[in-house]
């Protein structure tokens, strides 16, 4: 078993390189270095019983495991910013549509009665569509996406495996892209 100094040691070995290949897979510092310190915790809270031998190779695979659920995370959230870009002021920036909202409801005056309206009725079309999924959908996507809690978070609210909530998740997001579309809400 490795002692706590030695998994310090280790940890600090190979942090810089861990690091780097992490900026090269994901091409952002920040987002790098959450995924390394959360591969960190990992290596230590689940395996810093472990002999120091195999820490190297757990501690890889850790990395490469947080870095695919990275690109999953980018994948669902540009699936829904693309869903909701109509929503946006039309610029080149990066959009939010609760930040959106909050904006919008923050500064009441600089939006017509009539925009506000549409906006209403956008989100109540919305709530709707999300009050129709089955139970377990429902909360899975609510739970990720509104919520923003990671995967393994969700699965033990609800009892399930990590697997179960990719898939009510997925089921989720494609019966809301189909049902919003067909109600004319369009990428």
């Amino acid at each position: 078993m490795a002692s706590d100094k030695e998994l310090a040691d280790f940890l600090t070995s190979v942090e810089r390189r861990a690091f780097k290949q992490t900026v090269y897979a994901v091409r952002d510092d920040d987002a790098a270095l959450d995924i390394v310190q959360d591969a960190m915790i990992r290596l230590a809270e689940r395996y810093g019983d472990r002999p120091l031998a195999e820490l190297p190779l757990l501690f890889q695979r850790i990395l490469q495991n947080a870095t695919h659920d990275f690109f999953r995370r980018q994948k669902v959230r540009n699936t829904w910013v693309s869903l909701f870009s109509s929503f946006g002021s039309g610029e080149d920036e990066e959009f939010d549509l609760l930040e959106t909202i909050e904006g919008q409801e923050a500064s009441g005056g600089s939006e017509s009665s009539e925009q506000t309206l549409e906006r209403h009725q956008v989100l109540a079309l919305i709530d709707e569509e999300i009050q129709k999924l089955p139970a377990r959908q429902r909360e899975a996507f609510l739970m990720r996406y509104w919520e923003d809690m990671d995967v393994a978070e969700t699965a033990a609210a609800m009892g399930c495996s990590e697997g179960s909530v990719k898939t009510h998740c997925s089921r989720a997001t494609h019966t809301l892209a189909v049902a919003l579309k067909a109600k004319g809400i369009t990428l």
